[in-house]
């Protein structure tokens, strides 16, 4: 049997845990492959002398891996951008195979380092980029390849959805946030785990992969969950929802919809049942229907599940010297369409509206009025007379599906009435039907 050889770079909790189980289903990755994967040399930009390493080179420059002309594959587990984009593209250039977790550089650089890959004639693989160890891109390129996919929507962030699920016990945003980095779900600086960055990446490669777009990060909308109550919380769940923070990306004519925010989902839809740090990805397509994928969103072994699953289908392609392989985001770069991301006002939701009033006779009917005025129909109102407290009160008002702009302009002019106190606060609402 052929031994292909893989050079790790990084050694963080994914670079060890694609160490170990590499390891420890040699024999079972070998014969899924046809090949035997041999590591054989590893890099980390720090010392590891707490890993036990055998008799496998290390080093300490990262650079190291993509020059050995023995390593076929080269596995970037640094994460970052610029110098992961650095080393990847110093990979491909010297003619080596790249698999890489780091959804970050894909997002951002995928477009040039595809490009620079399909010149070379290497594989760049990126399943361990989205949704950890599930095994989503593959599901959509390859078991969904008859398929045109309408819309994707997911939970793909388990910092964000760990916070969102301890909150509906009435607990403060910033109480859960303490617990989840005390508990290693969310990094000391949480940004881009709580306002959506994360997500936005993992989402942009996820319509690509769907739609066969480019990928288009830049001008994905973001927004997080810091401004999330439980009040709001409480609210929703009281008209049959709950708040989940999703990437949802959807095919329109002239266009696609590419967001990440807090949405209300019917409690009675599967998505709304994924609590904790798990992540889950709905995917509906013209001929099989709606597809659910579930699973771990992060973690040492869980993601190397991933990135293992990607050397594998690698290191066939270098064991048999085949030049059939599947396209990095399923479709041949030459068949990609250039669909624009469409703006924010262009989108149809249905909307929770939370609006902070003087408790004077007549406000709701103001606000009643200036909603039909911009072609807003009103689903429910909620407005409780025990919630009234130094003379404000305040109205919950679910609305129909609407164009985001009707909504904008709406609620520019209700927050212009004088007995309005500050800022509406506004969460879309989906039901994937």
């Amino acid at each position: 049997m052929k031994d292909v050889n893989v050079g790790i770079c990084g050694l963080g909790t994914v670079g060890g845990g694609t160490f170990n189980v590499l390891n420890r289903n040699a024999s079972q990755i070998a014969g899924r492959a046809g090949c035997n994967i041999r590591i054989s040399r590893v890099a980390s930009r720090t010392e590891r002398t707490d890993f036990d390493l055998g008799d496998i080179p290390f080093t300490t420059d990262i650079f190291d891996v993509v020059n050995d002309p023995d390593v076929d594959i080269v596995i970037e587990l640094i994460g970052g951008y610029e110098t992961a984009k650095e080393l990847v593209m110093a990979a491909i250039k010297n003619g080596k195979h790249v698999v890489t977790a780091n959804k970050a550089l894909i997002a951002v650089h995928g477009n040039e380092i595809f490009e620079a890959a399909e010149a070379k004639g290497v594989i760049v693989a990126f399943e361990a980029g989205v949704a950890g160890g599930i095994p989503v891109i593959k599901a959509m390129r390859e078991g969904l390849a008859a398929n045109r996919i309408d819309w994707i929507a997911g939970i793909i962030n388990g910092t964000g959805n760990f916070i969102l699920t301890e909150m509906r016990a009435g607990r403060e945003f910033g109480d859960v946030l303490k617990e989840a980095q005390q508990l290693g779900y969310a990094e000391a600086d949480p940004t881009f785990d709580v306002e959506g960055i994360d997500a936005a990446h993992k989402l942009t490669i996820l319509a690509s992969t769907g739609f066969g777009v480019p990928l288009q990060f830049e001008r994905a909308y973001t927004e997080g969950i810091s401004k999330i109550t439980p009040y709001d919380i409480a609210h929703a769940e009281m008209l049959g929802y709950r708040i989940k923070h999703l990437g949802i990306a959807r095919r329109r004519g002239n266009g696609i919809e590419l967001r990440v925010h807090p949405t209300l989902v019917p409690q009675g839809h599967l998505i709304a049942q994924v609590d904790g740090v798990l992540n889950a990805v709905l995917v509906d397509g013209d001929a099989v229907g709606q597809t659910l994928y579930y699973g771990p969103g992060a973690g040492d072994e869980a993601t190397a599940s991933a990135v293992i699953a990607d050397v594998v289908d690698v290191a066939r392609a270098v064991a048999t010297d085949s030049s059939h392989r599947v396209p990095y985001l399923g479709f041949s770069q030459g068949a990609l369409e250039d669909l624009p991301v469409l703006p924010m006002e262009d989108i149809q939701s249905a909307y929770y509206l939370r609006i902070q009033a003087e408790d004077h006779p007549g406000v709701l009917a103001k606000v009643a009025s200036i909603l039909s005025e911009h072609g807003i129909n009103i689903e429910s109102i909620v407005q409780k007379e025990s919630e009234l407290e130094d003379g404000k009160i305040p109205v919950i008002i679910l609305t129909h599906t609407v164009q985001e702009r009707q909504v904008n302009r709406a609620i520019e002019d209700i927050e212009a009435l004088a007995d309005i106190v500050g800022q509406v606060v506004r969460i879309r609402a989906e039901n994937f039907s």
